[in-house]
């Protein structure tokens, strides 16, 4: 019994000898060769792509990656900004459940979903890896994708003959007191005419140059233009909306009848609302009345409306009805979602349905920031046509405003004026006060001008029918680039609202 236990004991001594041997030769022979022996990580990832390389050629497992029909793997792709495609994987070599990931190189460049859907953002190129598990099994294989801004082959596509419904897409936040903001290029220089459409004159024309509006065109992303002249902005999704509107946030009963009559008595075409707001019926009402008075007719209106997170984004379809049922002016401009919710996904691909039924014509988000919009853009089929988000000379957002506009969508400030509890203040800003002064005009009509000259849609709320005409009053005066400039100083990152 004796000489067996010593037995055993002297083949585990031996084991562990052997062991500490190996380990020492394989350290000598990576000082030798100049490898380095330092870093947990770094040696076990080497050694891990080496097993795997080592995998790959014992069970000859290899990955094909597709688009359509052509094999590009270890090839390099052209597409073009703004447009989708998706990547089919085939693995050879072995059976059985696998798992398949993908990762951008670069996320500005390209998003890819994890369904193997790539959205093109921005002209450069992106490398691509997919990876395939199964079990101790994996293999990669990999596909660059270079963006560029026309399209490299299939001229056949039809977006070419609608060149300002490249991309479809919505979007609007809550807005109160004197606040908005608006889509497209910063400066005024973009007073020159539409001239694919002639019904683009009128703003909140009905008429697309879409024969399909609200669906993706996805040959090319067109930044949004404002046309000074119409006071519109021609959408994604086809459609044309002013560029300057009324917020309705706390307006209700026959003040907001009251104000959104005595807006489209002024001029304004744009009027936002939402269910939150509880005012749809009341904001409704005064259109339905305007129209009968011969004030304006339903094709020359833009209504907003807005469906918020909870209950209502959890049965979207019900909701987006219910807000039809409420305003009854026989269709919806655009429908936003108020805010980035658990059920956001299911809400907005409900939206796409009523879009296609001809109920809601242009899908949008509110306080959609650029975290929110890389998660959620790849998730859905039609990009918005308009991001609500608060901007005022306080918080000015210079960093998420042109990320929006590359992507092809405009842009919509709420709060211009600096919202609740905050207007005063900012009216009586000396810098702004100071060039009010020069212009003649006053400060609010001064930041309302920033506002469109940065390219952001204005939606300023009031019920003083004064204060809306003036309100109204931005297109008889631009300022300087110096006076820009000084404003864009006033930038404290200071947010007024929680969202």
């Amino acid at each position: 019994m004796e000489r067996k236990t010593n037995s055993a004991g002297k083949v585990i001594i031996l084991f562990f000898a052997f062991m500490v041997a190996v380990s020492l030769f394989s350290g000598h022979a990576d000082a030798a060769s100049g490898k380095k022996t330092s870093g947990v990580s770094s040696s076990r990832t080497a050694a891990a792509e080496k097993a795997a390389k080592q995998l790959q050629k014992q069970t000859g497992a290899k990955a094909t990656i597709k688009i359509g029909k052509k094999n590009v793997t270890k090839q390099t792709y052209s597409l073009t900004k703004g447009s989708k495609a998706t990547l089919k994987v085939s693995v050879s070599g072995w059976s059985g459940k696998k798992k398949i990931t993908y990762s951008s190189s670069s996320k500005k460049i390209v998003l890819v979903t994890a369904k193997g859907v790539i959205k093109t953002r921005k002209t450069g190129t992106a490398k691509i890896k997919v990876t395939v598990k199964g079990g101790q099994k994996s293999v990669s294989a990999w596909v660059k994708v270079k963006v560029v801004k026309k399209s490299p082959a299939k001229p056949e596509q039809p977006d070419g003959n609608t060149p300002g419904t490249e991309k479809p897409g919505s979007g609007t936040p809550e807005t109160e007191q004197t606040g908005g903001g608006n889509p497209g290029d910063d400066t005024s220089e973009t007073e020159k005419p539409d001239g694919n459409t002639p019904e683009t004159e009128k703003p909140g024309s009905s008429t697309p140059d879409d024969s399909k509006p609200g669906t993706d065109t996805p040959d090319k992303t067109v930044k949004a233009e404002f046309n000074f002249k119409t006071k519109t902005v021609k959408l994604n999704s086809g459609y044309e909306m002013p560029i300057n509107g009324l917020g309705t946030y706390s307006l209700h009963g026959e003040e907001c009848i009251n104000a959104v009559k005595s807006a489209l008595a002024s001029g304004v075409r744009l009027i936002d609302t939402a269910s939150a707001y509880g005012n749809e019926e009341e904001v409704g009402q005064a259109i339905r009345e305007s129209i009968e008075e011969g004030i304006v007719k339903r094709k020359d209106v833009f209504v907003i409306t807005k469906i918020y997170p909870g209950s209502e984004m959890a049965s979207p379809k019900n909701s987006i009805q219910a807000c039809l049922d409420r305003l009854d002016i026989g269709y919806v401009d655009m429908m936003l979602l108020h805010h980035p919710d658990r059920n956001d996904v299911k809400a907005y691909k409900a939206i796409e349905e009523f879009v296609k039924d001809g109920k809601i014509r242009s899908i949008g988000l509110s306080n959609w920031y650029v975290k929110e919009l890389t998660e959620f853009l790849p998730q859905v089929d039609t990009t918005p046509a308009l991001v609500q988000n608060e901007i005022h000379p306080y918080y000015q957002e210079n960093d998420v405003i042109p990320f929006i506009q590359d992507l092809g969508i405009v842009v919509q400030g709420w709060y211009p004026l600096g919202g609740r509890g905050h207007t005063a203040e900012l009216l009586g800003d000396p810098v702004i006060s100071a060039i009010a002064k020069d212009h003649g005009v006053s400060s609010a009509q001064v930041i309302l001008r920033w506002n469109l000259q940065k390219g952001v849609v204005v939606i300023p709320g009031s019920s003083n029918p004064d204060h809306i005409k003036e309100n109204t009053e931005l297109y008889h005066f631009s300022l300087t680039e110096d006076e820009m400039d000084r404003i864009n100083a006033l930038d404290r990152g200071e947010k007024h609202d929680w969202y």
